[in-house]
């Protein structure tokens, strides 16, 4: 466990059970006047890929960015229940929303690469600590780049500017720079809509291999995605969370009408 989250107090706080997911209790959440969230109830695994599925709106982002409380940024911004990991509370006053930030890392839509080099895009964070070691750079560059199947491509080419790479790449740069953060839980919200087929697929099939590593929850509007790359999936309507289940129930037998009629693409 990363030990800027773990400390002392936290661990008083820690749930006995010690359970190894993420676990959303009653959770609700405003901006302002409107509610986003209602009264959310699911747990998700270690070491697996739980995938976000609903219509623009229903407040799937909303959710994965309460996980990290990027949310926290909008000043109207609320909430009610709880979100816990491994049975500590995000919302514990033990709990550092810097710390929380490097546990658990996030990949954003839009690949968002910083004006510097590949290098120094991988290794920001480290330097932002104070960390100076040319070696000990060196290494969680070439490793996170080569967990984000980037090394490769990139490892004759670390001076040039982010920029230089394709979209699909500078996606990968992205998880690159997240992973160099040693999170536990990786958060994307939608991280090929803006790619190729070829560079989605690039980024599906290095879902597969992160998850051994790490939870990965995934934001999704591509029904296909959802079914390729997640053990689970959760459907969402209107701030809802109507469905939750193992991604094949979900797809080939789901309970809820609702969720039918968005998975056969009958509403949306």
């Amino acid at each position: 466990m990363n030990p800027q989250w773990q400390n002392r107090a936290a661990s008083r706080r820690r749930d006995p059970r010690g359970r190894d997911y993420i676990s959303v209790k009653d959770y609700c959440f405003w901006f302002g006047q409107a509610q986003v969230l209602k009264g959310l109830n699911l747990d998700m695994q270690k070491g697996s890929v739980t995938a976000f599925i609903g219509p623009s709106g229903c407040g799937k982002s909303t959710l994965l960015r309460s996980f990290n409380r990027l949310n926290e940024l909008n000043p109207q911004a609320r909430h009610r229940g709880d979100i816990a990991i491994e049975g500590l509370s995000i919302y514990d006053p033990a709990v550092e929303v810097i710390s929380l930030r490097k546990r658990v890392g996030m990949v954003f839509q839009k690949s968002n690469p910083f004006p510097k080099s590949i290098y120094e895009n991988v290794v920001y964070s480290l330097r932002v600590a104070g960390e100076n070691n040319k070696s000990i750079l060196d290494e969680v560059a070439e490793n996170s780049l080569r967990s984000a199947a980037l090394w490769e491509e990139v490892k004759d080419r670390l001076g040039e500017s982010a920029f230089s790479l394709s979209l699909g790449q500078m996606q990968r740069l992205c998880i690159a720079r997240a992973i160099a953060n040693e999170p536990e839980v990786i958060l994307m919200d939608e991280p090929c809509s803006a790619l190729d087929p070829i560079a989605t697929a690039k980024i599906e099939e290095l879902i597969h291999e992160l998850k051994v590593k790490y939870t990965i929850i995934i934001v999704t509007h591509n029904m296909q995605q959802a079914a390729r790359v997640s053990d689970s999936t959760a459907f969402f309507y209107t701030g809802n969370l109507i469905e939750y289940n193992k991604t094949q129930e979900i797809f080939l037998n789901p309970q809820n009408d609702k969720t039918e009629a968005y998975v056969s693409g009958r509403s949306g």
